[in-house]
């Protein structure tokens, strides 16, 4: 049976469309994700960034792979439901951490995140995904926006830097351009969210997030959790995270001892 807070058609739901909403799945951890951001905050790692340029307002602060070194993190990542509803909705009988990523918007910061994928920026290969993003404050005017049975495109997006706008990889036949969903009518999920609800959605699936000019923060949470069928891919340039020195090859299961496993039906 899955977890209380999944359903089969919500599972159904996720492998069609590729992403659902997920109530509730960080409510006992609303209060130690802030402490965490917080901290994250206060003690930027190595990949902090800041995302707007010279005059535009507000601030755009994003971080990832801190959650060994952020103990709100790892307690969240190993006392939640997530890595079992993970499990449910990818259909895989493991859940193996990729990383964690924080993304906070104050008020005022009207530059939205732009259209992408994760999946290209990765060096992971495989179906059996999840990426789970919880707001801390109420999400009314401002959102992820997804769209709905992108993961499943026969083509992979073009990844590129957020700030500079410039490409990852080289602009050849393996990927297609951004496309713009609003400009052409495609079907965007976007929710209101409480504190500790998450979007689930797969790396293949399209997102964005609209910039935040309400007069309250918007703080996120995301998780990134992988499956049975996660092996190593070599890409055509420096991936994001770059995860340096990880010693992997093309075909091989992600190095438990960097990616440990954290739900195991069997167990």
């Amino acid at each position: 049976m899955p977890h209380p807070l999944v359903t089969e058609e919500k599972i159904a739901a996720y492998q069609k469309d590729g992403v659902v909403l997920i109530k509730g799945l960080f409510a006992d951890h609303v209060e130690t994700i802030r402490n965490g951001i917080g901290r994250n905050m206060a003690e930027p790692g190595p990949y902090a960034a800041e995302n707007l340029k010279d005059g535009e307002a507000g601030r755009f602060f994003d971080d990832y792979c801190n959650w060994s070194r952020i103990p709100e993190f790892e307690d969240v990542i190993r006392n939640s439901a997530a890595a079992e509803v993970a499990a449910d909705l990818m259909g895989s009988q493991t859940v193996q951490v990729f990383h964690d990523h924080v993304l906070v918007k104050e008020p005022g910061t009207s530059k939205p995140t732009p259209w992408h994928q994760d999946g290209p920026y990765y060096f992971v290969d495989g179906v059996q995904n999840v990426s789970f993003w919880s707001p801390v404050d109420p999400v009314t005017k401002a959102s992820l926006r997804c769209v709905a049975g992108s993961h499943l495109w026969p083509k992979p997006v073009l990844p590129t830097r957020w700030l500079s706008e410039t490409n990852f990889y080289p602009d050849d036949d393996t990927y297609m351009p951004v496309p713009d969903p609003d400009a052409e009518g495609m079907d965007i999920r976007e929710w209101t969210m409480e504190p500790g609800d998450a979007v689930a959605f797969n790396y293949g699936t399209l997102h964005g997030a609209r910039g935040n000019e309400s007069g309250t923060r918007r703080r996120a949470f995301s998780l990134r959790l992988l499956g049975d069928d996660a092996r190593y891919v070599e890409r055509a340039g420096p991936t994001s995270p770059p995860f340096p020195g990880h010693d992997m090859v093309a075909g091989q299961k992600l190095r438990p001892d960097w990616f440990p496993t954290v739900f195991d039906r069997a167990s």
